[in-house]
């Protein structure tokens, strides 16, 4: 049997021993070192005026009265050093460097929590799904002298590396890589049917698939509209974004009826022969013009009139043309239509 324990090296009180308190006495020292284990610094000579009690890490080539006891911890009591041989899994808090060490089997090393964790969950619980969870006000990610970069890598241009944004707990938009390699912004109104709202090729080409745009025009044909009459149109060339044709009108045709709120670029086309003064104004609702051509007299036939203007408009907003003068109006794409795009 050994006269130490096995991890703590304290001494064992042996049968008819003599001055068994010396023993006693040397075992609760050893124990009093190692319990709640608090190391002042590393070094390799021992300090001039040791506090009673203070314990040591003894580094490599050590000196003086710890001479041949590199690698074990030395702590001062009563007057003389005591040296413990650390153990592999040992915890220290170390004074000078303010940090928990833990010995490897051979050294010291500053223990690190949270490396090699599964999941983290910060105010949170976390889960195989979310293994990093944080609940607060804010989250700060910022550089450590330089810049700082936040990578979101994905396995296969298939899957999705991307940023969701939700409303409790309902996805309402999303920007990254989802599904593909293009990156996109995209939009819910409810979390479950999404739109993409902006996407970026692999050229660098943007496009916006909900950008409000339209081409509207009658069929081929031409007409002479009754002075101050307003005429829509039948027909949306080009559509795009939600853009539409309203109720019919009593002049004929239908309004263009703009789907959001923003500032459009309006381009109005009129071809016509004028007999005299005519005029004709792209107005919003049957009241405001927004752009109009205007001709004094009459002039050769089929003249060609265009006009265009920047335009606040309301979601709702219906766009139609006012005639007012007397002309045949050559109806039909490229000849009298109204544009509109948002910008």
């Amino acid at each position: 049997m050994s006269d130490t324990t096995a991890n703590l090296e304290m001494p064992y009180i042996l049968p008819s021993q003599a001055q068994k308190h010396v023993t006693h006495n040397e075992a609760l020292q050893r124990l009093d070192a190692v319990t709640q284990l608090v190391i002042t610094d590393r070094r390799s000579a021992p300090p001039a005026s040791p506090a009673e009690g203070s314990c040591y890490a003894v580094a490599a080539s050590p000196t003086g009265e710890w001479s041949g006891k590199a690698g074990a911890i030395a702590m001062r009591q009563d007057g003389a050093w005591l040296f413990i041989t650390p153990r592999r899994g040992w915890f220290a808090f170390f004074l000078d460097t303010q940090d928990l060490q833990v010995h490897t089997g051979s050294a010291w090393a500053r223990y690190d929590a949270l490396s090699g964790i599964e999941r983290l969950g910060i105010n949170a619980t976390a889960s195989g799904g979310n293994r990093l969870v944080v609940a607060g006000e804010a989250s700060l990610l910022t550089h450590d002298g330089h810049g700082h970069r936040l990578t979101l890598n994905k396995a296969a241009p298939g899957e999705t590396a991307s940023l969701l944004f939700q409303s409790n707990w309902s996805g309402r938009a999303e920007l990254g890589l989802a599904g593909t390699d293009e990156f996109g912004v995209k939009i819910s109104p409810n979390g479950s049917d999404w739109l993409t709202a902006l996407s970026i090729g692999a050229g660098g080409q943007v496009r916006t698939p909900l950008r409000p745009y339209a081409r509207a025009t009658r069929a081929g044909g031409s007409q002479s509209p009754v002075s101050n009459s307003l005429i829509g149109f039948s027909s949306l060339t080009l559509a795009n974004g939600g853009v539409s044709l309203g109720t019919a009108l009593p002049g004929g045709g239908q309004p263009l009826v703009v789907p959001v709120a923003g500032l459009y670029l309006v381009l109005l086309k009129v071809e016509a022969d004028p007999a005299g003064a005519f005029a004709a104004a792209v107005q919003v609702n049957g009241t405001t013009t927004i752009a109009s051509i205007r001709s004094a007299d009459g002039g050769p036939p089929l003249q060609s009139y265009s006009a265009f203007s920047l335009a606040l408009l309301q979601a709702s907003d219906s766009l139609a043309i006012r005639h007012t003068g007397i002309a045949t109006i050559d109806n039909g794409p490229d000849k009298t239509e109204l544009a509109v795009a948002m910008l």
